[in-house]
Formats: C-alpha cells, sequence, structure tokens
C-alpha cells in the first residue's frame, strides 16, 4: 500500500501594512540635500596648477590645487560625497550627530558640511592631531574626541555614535563607495577636461596618495571606463600598510605604529582601497617628501601639507624615467591641502629634530633632479 503523507495546512498570513513615510523628514532632507549640493556648484572645480620644469626634457607636471575648495583639502570633494550617500540612504536625521573617526582633514570638511544641514558634529582622532586642524573642525562647529592610540578610532567612533543616537560616517568603507567615479565633474574628470588643451592632454600617469583609498578609485575606476591608457600610482609614506598589502596581495597586512605624514597611510589596508585597479606604488620615506613639499614652495610659490610632498616625490621620480628614456608626455597629481596646518611640524625644524627626520639627502637628490633631470 502506498505511503500517504497528508501536507499540512497553510499558513495565511495576516494582510500587513506598516507606512514609514514620514512627511517632515523628507521635506529636512530635501533641503539637506539641496544644501550640500548648491556647494558642489559653488565649488566643484579647482585649479590646474603647471609646475615649471626645463623645457628641453620635454615632459610636463601638473598638480590639481584641492587646497582651493572652501574647507582646504583634498577632502572636501569625500565629505560631500559622503554625505549624500549618508543623506540618501536615510542615515542622518534633524538633531542627530553625525561622528566620524578622522586623522583631520575628513573631519575639517564634515564639521563643515554638518554645519550647513544643522546637525552636531563629533571627530574621533588621534591626540597627535595637528593643532591647527583641531581649531579648524572648531571653528566649523564641531567637537574633537581625542584618543591616544590611533588603532581606536574606529571603535570609539562608532560606540560614541551608538550612545548619541547618531550615525557613524565610516569614511574608511564608503570613500570608494559614496563617489561617483563615473563623471559628475569628479576629481578625475575635472583633472581631464583640464588637460584637454595641453601638448599632452592625456597624462602618461597620474600620481595620488591614500588615507581611504578612495581617490585613487575614483581615479583608477574613471581611466578604465573612459578607456584611456594612463597608469595611476600611489604613493604611500612610512608605517603605512597600503604599500606592503598592495605589494604582497594580501590585505590582511597591518602595522605596528601609524603614519607620521597626516592624512595619509594607514595600519591597515582599509576597505576603500581598491588594490586591484593600482598600477604601481612607491614608499617614500617621510623626509622625502618634506623636502619635496619645500621644493614645491620654491616652484610656485604655495605651502602644502606632507601629503603633497609624498606624491610630488613619487612624481619626480616619474618624470625621471620620463627623461631617461626620452619619452615626452604629462604627469598629474594633487595639492591636497594647504601647509599652513602643518607649521609646528614639517615647516619646524625642531620637530624635525625631534623626530630624527633628516631632510639634507633628499633635498640634494632634488637639487641634482632639477639640474639634470636625474633622480639619483
Amino acid at each position: 500500500m502506498a505511503d500517504h503523507h497528508e501536507r499540512p495546512a497553510p499558513v495565511v498570513a495576516a494582510e500587513e501594512d506598516v507606512d514609514r513615510y514620514d512627511p517632515d523628514y523628507r521635506r529636512w532632507l530635501a533641503s539637506a540635500i539641496r544644501k550640500v549640493r548648491s556647494d558642489a556648484n559653488r565649488s566643484g572645480d579647482t585649479h590646474l596648477v603647471r609646475v615649471p620644469l626645463p623645457q628641453e626634457w620635454g615632459v610636463d607636471l601638473y598638480l590639481k590645487d584641492e587646497s582651493v575648495h572652501p574647507t582646504g583639502s583634498l577632502k572636501h570633494r569625500l565629505a560631500r560625497s559622503l554625505f549624500l550617500h549618508a543623506l540618501c540612504n536615510g542615515w542622518i536625521h534633524p538633531g542627530r550627530p553625525v561622528v566620524e573617526a578622522s586623522s583631520g582633514s575628513t573631519a575639517v570638511s564634515e564639521a563643515y558640511f554638518a554645519s550647513l544641514i544643522g546637525v552636531p558634529f563629533y571627530a574621533v582622532m588621534a591626540r597627535s592631531t595637528s593643532r591647527q586642524k583641531v581649531e579648524l573642525i572648531e571653528f566649523h562647529g564641531g567637537t574633537c574626541h581625542f584618543v591616544d592610540d590611533a588603532h581606536e578610532v574606529y571603535a570609539v567612533a562608532a560606540a560614541l555614535a551608538e550612545e548619541t543616537g547618531g550615525h557613524y560616517m565610516d569614511q574608511f568603507t564608503y570613500a570608494e563607495q559614496a563617489t561617483d567615479w563615473r563623471g559628475n565633474n569628479n576629481i578625475a574628470e575635472s583633472i581631464f577636461e583640464q588637460m584637454s588643451m595641453e601638448e599632452h592632454p592625456e597624462p602618461a600617469w597620474i600620481v595620488a596618495t591614500a588615507g581611504t583609498g578612495g581617490t585613487s578609485a575614483t581615479l583608477a575606476r574613471y581611466v578604465r571606463y573612459t578607456g584611456r591608457s594612463t597608469g595611476i600610482c600611489v604613493a604611500d609614506p612610512e608605517n603605512s600598510a597600503f604599500f606592503p598589502g598592495w605589494r604582497d596581495r594580501d590585505p590582511a597586512v597591518t602595522t605596528a605604529i601609524g603614519s607620521r605624514i597626516e592624512g595619509i597611510g594607514r595600519q591597515r589596508v582599509e576597505t576603500s582601497f581598491i588594490a586591484t585597479s593600482i598600477d604601481r606604488m612607491m614608499r617614500v620615506p617621510d623626509a622625502a617628501s618634506i623636502a619635496a613639499v619645500l621644493l614645491l614652495e620654491e616652484l610656485i610659490g604655495t605651502r602644502a601639507g606632507a601629503s603633497t610632498g609624498t606624491s610630488l616625490w613619487a612624481s619626480l621620480r616619474i618624470v625621471s624615467e620620463m627623461v631617461a628614456a626620452g619619452t615626452k608626455g604629462s604627469v598629474v597629481s594633487l595639492i591636497c591641502d594647504p601647509g599652513e596646518r602643518y607649521l609646528d611640524k614639517y615647516y619646524s625644524p625642531s620637530w624635525l629634530a625631534d623626530e630624527g627626520i633628516d631632510i639634507a639627502p633628499y633635498e640634494r637628490r632634488l637639487e641634482e633632479f632639477m639640474r639634470t633631470g636625474v633622480m639619483g
């Protein structure tokens, strides 16, 4: 006799309707997004500065000056993208704080946008962050929360957001997601538009640095998306996990101490660092970064932060290689933020001495380079 299995009667779920539409929140949200987007209309583009090099080399070097943004750094773009991303996702609410883990410049920019839309802002950062950056965060209405160990910023920021009912922005996770890398006047599209009338409009290389990895990911994705042959090089400072992680294809790499070059280099490989999109990396000694940024002041009369020096050193090495090979073309890099934020650090002989940083050998190498085109 065949087995007979009775099927249980189906459970019919009761009809439900959960409506969370809040017209007051949507009106606030629309106003907040309009304010953030209007900032892009006012400050979306920045200058592309040509660095004077001997004409006979046949290689042109340009720096995109991100220090002219309203908050004075490349991180203004990132902060604007992060706020739009979080607002459109429904993560930011009126009266509730935005919290960020930051080495300084991102927090300055996020404090600006938090003030723009009228929400509180808390920055969690290492106690060693430059005094000038702390003052700028406070100027824009932000509150600084210091930790002694830079490793702690992530956990402390997440806990503070939970405690206050706010939103942890988490730039290190969302930087590469928040930016529209296909265009919309992002940094990559702006560079190529500004280069369009130059002698070598498609750069052989664009050189960037990595703090979150968001900028290098935007640049690399854009050049691939638009079918260009431009190489993307990331310059990394001492004590950063990005370079060994990329070199060894090991995203689990960590370092024991943090970078002395504020704004770039991390003790772990951050989620937003898209290693597979990068064509080349260089590890740059801190002393070389500082020597390069001092040279930049001589060449164009502008003081910049040491992260600019890191990418400039790598850019000059690439220029030297092109000169040696007789290759004509162009190289583009960035001015990340102004040197006035670091007068008590990279521009201070006493700070250099305390840190044991001797820039003289690298200054001599740069002098030789400017005479001969050879980076010894």
